[in-house]
């Protein structure tokens, strides 16, 4: 792939919170007291840019390998030392050639997946 993104999140995302939530000016306050509530939530948002991050390539017609699995404590070292920062998976962009890209793999159905209560 041309180029591989690093997915991240932001353990102390709270202290943008001013900025970025301003009718909200207390919203710090919400998670900077509880590590573990700051962790899920910065896990989880991160996660769900990622996704975006995902659906906005292929939008453009990019190809894309989202991965897991690798050594985080290493990409941690290597790309945000010193920062607040922790990987959360790796994506591979790139145009694929057709050649060598793999199938779609089977995919649940929705009755499968989901359930409606």
């Amino acid at each position: 792939a041309p180029v591989t993104a690093l997915i991240g999140y932001d353990l102390h995302f709270y202290d943008q919170l001013g900025k970025l939530f301003p009718n909200a000016p207390d919203a710090a306050s919400w998670f900077n007291k509880d590590e573990q509530t700051a962790f899920t939530n910065a896990f989880r948002n991160g996660t769900l840019q990622g996704a975006y991050l995902i659906l906005a390539a292929r939008a453009l017609g990019l190809d894309c390998g989202p991965m897991s699995g690798f050594d985080n404590a290493k990409v941690d070292e290597l790309f945000f030392a010193g920062t607040n920062v922790k990987s959360n998976f790796l994506c591979n962009l790139g145009y694929g050639d057709p050649k060598g890209v793999y199938p779609r793999n089977p995919r649940l159905s929705f009755d499968e997946a989901c359930r409606i209560v």
